[in-house]
Formats: C-alpha cells, structure tokens, sequence
C-alpha cells in the first residue's frame, strides 16, 4: 500500500469516528498525564480556537488532548490534524460538559463566541479545570463578576484572553508612565478604528445543518430565523450574542487604557454617543461611538470607527482607516494613546510604544519583547506555580476590562438619537468630550453622513457603584440599566447566581 493510501485511510477512519468522541489510536502514541504533563482541553475551534491549538500543542510539557466544537465538520477536521501533529490520540467533543466529566483535561481553553465565555469558564470551574477564557470574558458584567466568584473559591488559575498584559513593551510603557516620567495623566484614549463594511441586509441565514444549534445558543435567545445572513462571525454586531467592536477588537485596547491608569474598579459614571452608520444593514451594535468613563484620576475615552476616513475608501477596500491625530503617522488607529503633562505615550495593536513630548519629538524607547504565545506560556506557568499572582491577566483584571465595554453599551440602549445641533448642546460643559465629538462628527462629515436629523444616540450620564457592581443613583433607568447588566438565561445553560 503507498503512504498516500495509508494516509487517506486514516484519516477516512478518525473522520468517522472523531464526532462520537471517539480516541484515535496513532503509533508510538503517548501517554496523557505523565511526567507532570497539562491536558489541555480547548472549546471553540474554528477560528481564534485554532490560535489556542497551536500554541498550547507546542508547548513542552503540555499536550492538547480534547477538542470540543458544536460544528462537527470543524470538530473531525481539527481532530485528525492535530492527532497527526501530536501523534496520540486527540478526543473529540460536540458537548463541552462531556468533555469536562471525561477525566481527560486538567485546563480547559475557550473561545467559543462572547455570549458563551462566562458560563463555560464557570462550568470548567467548577469541574476543577484550571480556565483559559477569551476576550471579552463575559458578555455582561453580573457574569463576569460571577466567574471572579468562582474561580476564587475553587482556587484555580482563570486567565482572560487579553494577551497585551504579557507584552514586555507595554508593561515597560506602563510603568514608565506610572514612574512620574510625564508628569499626571490628563486623559486616556482607547481607539478601535478599525474597517467594518455593511454586513448586508435582509438576515435569514442559513444554520449550517452541521452544527449543534441549540448549543451553539446556549444562554442566548435560539433566533430563527436568522437576523442575519452570514452564520460565523457576524453574530458579534447583534447584542443577544456579540458586544459590538469596542467588546471584540477594542476590549484589548479598552484593558491597556485602564492598566496605564492604574483603576482596578469600574468607572462611578459612563456616557456613549454613537449609531450604526454609514450603511443600513441587518447589525444591531454601533459602528461609531465615543465611550466616557468618568474615572477621579482620569477621564477614559474610547472610541469606535468602523467607516474609512472618507466616503471614496469605501470604494477602494475601506482604506485608509483613521489614526489617532496625536500620532498622524502611526500607521494604526488601533491603539491607545495616554495625554500627560509633560508628553504622550502610543501603543498599537502589534504592541509597538511611542513616547513623546507634546510636539510630537520622540523622548525614548520602550524596549521589550512581544509574543502572542507568552500569553498562553504564562497561564500554564500559573498552573504549576500555583499562584494566582503570576498571572499576567487574572480573571478579574479581564472581567473589569470587559465590564467596561458593557457599561458603555448599556448606556447606548438607553439613550435617544438627537441631531448634531442638540448633543453638541448637550456637551459644552466638558470642554474634552464636546473636542471628541468634534472628531467623531468630522470624521462622518468625511464619509458624508448626514447629522441634521436625529442620527446618532446620546445615552444617558448613568451612575455607578464600583462596589456592588450595579447601576445606582439614577432613579428610574436604575431597573433598565441593571436589567441590561445582566440576562435572562436560557435552561439549562444558566449562569448560577450562588457560586
């Protein structure tokens, strides 16, 4: 028989058995568990799962041994490839709490789509896995405090999915600011400007027949059908499941803002302005929106543009995207940028630090290494330590980063849509926020998006207890506000309120 007919038999053979969790038997086949070996079990593999698979399977000492997808041509593909990568046997799961009672796995890895972060974490747990969690960490802020809760009792290692806190460039940047070297932080500004077209109008998707529907529901509403057309990924501009791009792309940036603030509690009050605009699609969450978190030390702005820097990129791939104006020639504008009195400080998504004076001359260089995979070294280094300290992201510095992004977006629901004349009215008494939405209206004046009428939404100035962790203080939007703070769960994929 030729080696290409062995291997197409193989791999004929896991296919058929892989979706039953079935084990794969290859030669010279390891043993799991042995010389002090972490079983790692990842959930959610199809897009950012597959980063997980990469770097954990390469890891010495660690070996990926379940693998747990609800789409079960996704599941049979990533199973016979990694099981020929590891050469062992790689299990194969559609249910995530089948994994979790197996005995195979020791941690447990998700990125499963937001909605299903908090309670998976909290299943893996509550099972004594030690838990790798995507970001956002939770799709609500009750949930996010919910998983903190137990992974304390459990004492395990929960680390978030927001891998720049393992970036030594912006760790240096953080504690030079924190140094005094520029003097008092004036404000902080997250920016996610970052290309998003119209997703299309008209929903009615198809649900790949290949998936587990129910379960890739979970605690979310099971929508038929679709409100939208394209089944993966587009779930993150509708609020039953995704937090918009501030919760996607810009929680990362969203964490690095508050880290070089140095606040480890939610902000006391919260404003958005915003809209999905520039197209009518079938998506739900803003497009564009500035976010105010009225932080004592600091303001902390962050701010969303999906449109191009004007109305012709939108014909020529939607680029360019804008940049911060404080760093014009970035070349990002995703990125954060910290005002001080004495200069500014960059960083991009790829972790690169700039640091200037207030004319835009470099004062030094950040040095520092930069490396996804750290971030995933570094959990598995907690789990032998066994100290929650080493981790880079514990579970709660990514439910507060998180929690940030869903404050912001309850305050959005709330509000009305008002003309440009009118929220401008509305801002004057903060001379920094009506700067900001200054920018946000050029920037839609560019891509020649009418603000006369009532366009954008002003949400409500909403108070908060950074202690209890819900909307006080704001008469009757306390009851919509907190209701927005969490969810109706669906049975059986429940959240528990005592952990």
């Amino acid at each position: 028989m030729s080696i290409q007919k062995t291997t197409t038999s193989r791999r004929s053979f896991v296919r058929g058995v892989a979706g039953f969790g079935a084990a794969l038997a290859l030669p010279n086949s390891r043993v799991l568990g042995a010389n002090g070996d972490i079983r790692v079990g990842v959930v959610g593999v199809n897009g950012r799962g597959a980063s997980h698979l990469d770097a954990f399977s390469k890891m010495n000492g660690v070996r990926v041994a379940a693998i747990c997808d609800v789409d079960q041509n996704v599941l049979d593909s990533r199973v016979v490839k990694l099981s020929e990568q590891q050469g062992f046997k790689v299990k194969g799961f559609v249910d995530m709490r089948e994994m979790l009672d197996s005995g195979e796995i020791d941690a447990f890895a998700t990125a499963t789509p937001n909605h299903w972060h908090a309670l998976s974490g909290i299943w893996a747990l509550q099972a004594g896995k030690h838990a790798y969690i995507e970001k956002p960490i939770s799709h609500n802020v009750w949930e996010g405090r919910q998983l903190v809760k137990v992974a304390r009792k459990q004492g395990l290692m929960c680390q978030g999915g927001t891998q720049a806190r393992s970036m030594e460039t912006i760790s240096n940047a953080v504690a030079y600011v924190k140094a005094g070297n520029l003097g008092k932080i004036q404000f902080v500004k997250g920016c996610c400007y970052k290309a998003r077209p119209s997703i299309g109008k008209g929903g009615n998707g198809e649900i790949p027949a290949n998936v587990d529907y129910d379960k890739w529901c979970g605690p979310a509403k099971v929508e038929k059908p679709l409100r939208r057309k394209k089944f993966h990924y587009d779930w993150h501009w509708f609020f039953e499941y995704g937090n918009g791009d501030m919760g996607n792309q810009g929680i990362h940036q969203m964490d690095v803002a508050r880290w070089f603030l140095g606040v480890n509690e939610l902000s006391p009050l919260v404003m958005s302005i915003g809209a999905r605009l520039g197209y009518d699609d079938d998506g739900e969450t803003p497009n564009t929106q500035i976010v105010w978190h009225d932080y004592a030390p600091a303001p902390l702005i962050f701010e969303t543009r999906g449109l191009p820097r004007d109305k012709a990129s939108q014909t020529s791939g939607w680029k360019p995207m804008d940049v911060p104006e404080e760093f014009a020639k970035s070349g990002s504008g995703i990125a954060i940028v910290v005002q001080c009195e004495g200069g500014r400080v960059y960083v991009n998504h790829s972790a690169a630090v700039m640091v200037t004076d207030n004319f835009g001359k470099e004062i030094t260089k950040i040095p520092g290494k930069v490396d996804q995979k750290t971030h995933f070294e570094n959990f598995i280094a907690a789990i032998r330590s066994g100290k929650v300290s080493d981790l880079h992201a514990d579970c709660e510095e990514t439910h507060l980063s998180s929690a940030l992004c869903h404050t912001g977006n309850v305050s959005h629901l709330l509000g009305k849509k008002l003309s440009d004349g009118e929220i401008r009215d509305r801002l004057q008494d903060s001379k920094l926020l009506s700067e900001r939405y200054a920018a946000m209206a050029e920037h839609l004046a560019r891509n020649e998006v009418d603000l006369k009428g009532p366009a954008l939404t002003l949400g409500p100035s909403l108070k908060f207890n950074p202690k209890t962790e819900w909307f006080e203080g704001n008469g009757d939007l306390d009851a919509p506000a907190n209701a927005l703070a969490t969810r109706v769960y669906r049975e059986p994929y429940v959240v528990p309120k005592d952990v």
